[in-house]
């Protein structure tokens, strides 16, 4: 059985799941489906063709599904997908896709999304991917499981932020990041890996001390990019998580690399 408040506004052809929860002031739209265990706390809005997947959590004037912030939006029926399990806190807003970007934002599993976070139009998020307070990504920006956005941080359209990767607060992120990365500062400049995410993990010694000597290799000074990775990926062809960053440099974006100062290089 559902719970909805008399004062919320559920549109008739909303399709809500089992044991949904919809508190005081709360707005959901005529093309929206929430799935099982969904709670709307109060005066959230959920609008647009969005679709809530089970367990997902959304709080007090966070705004979801409303038409992208794009002036080249023009109407078409795009999508917002959001997987189950996710916290979406006060004042979040999340917008769906357009037709330059595939029609549709996706957003996996057991995310979180603190106050005041953004999502815009065709994002791509993965899985226990986090946006600290006021995390804001442009448009077509792809995040990977596990990343971390730290407050007040800012992402670039069309950039992508890889698997386990850290983004400091207060940083503005105008090129790629790669998985297990870490990055800070305006702008924001690779500062080397993701130590304390990776033990948190799980990840062995063993696995962090390859990461850190493969990354040693990929950024240090003598030849060029595509060499180092020629050499890395000889190197560590069995290594898994090396790989991963090995073809994540070598794959297709508008964005360069985000590279590390002179002096951060060779200190991950």
């Amino acid at each position: 059985m559902n719970e909805i408040h008399p004062t919320a506004l559920v549109a008739a052809k909303a399709s809500l799941g089992d044991k949904v929860t919809i508190g005081p002031y709360c707005i959901v739209g005529p093309d929206v489906s929430i799935a099982d265990g969904v709670w709307l706390y109060s005066h959230a809005v959920v609008t647009g063709r969005t679709s809530i997947g089970p367990n997902t959590h959304i709080y007090p004037f966070a705004s979801v599904g409303h038409q992208p912030q794009d002036l080249k939006y023009k109407g078409e029926p795009s999508t917002l997908e959001i997987g189950a399990n996710n916290i979406i806190r006060e004042n979040v807003t999340i917008n769906p896709g357009t037709e330059g970007g595939g029609m549709v934002t996706r957003i996996g599993n057991n995310c979180l999304f603190m106050v005041g976070s953004h999502v815009a139009h065709d994002c791509v998020i993965g899985n226990h991917a986090i946006l600290a307070n006021n995390a804001t990504l442009g448009g077509h920006v792809t995040i990977g499981d596990y990343a971390i956005l730290g407050g007040l941080s800012a992402v670039h359209q069309f950039c992508r932020i890889g698997r386990h990767a850290m983004v400091g607060g207060m940083s503005g992120v105008e090129q790629d990041v790669i998985p297990y990365g870490s990055v800070i500062g305006n702008r924001a400049r690779l500062a080397g890996l993701n130590v304390v995410g990776l033990k948190r993990r799980g990840f062995s010694r063993a696995e962090v001390a390859s990461l850190r000597k493969a990354y040693r290799l990929l950024f240090a000074e003598e030849g060029s990019m595509g060499e180092r990775l020629n050499d890395v990926s000889e190197m560590y062809k069995e290594n898994r998580a090396v790989m991963e960053i090995v073809d994540f440099i070598r794959g297709e974006s508008s964005r360069s690399i985000c590279q590390p100062r002179a002096e951060h290089a060779a200190a991950p």
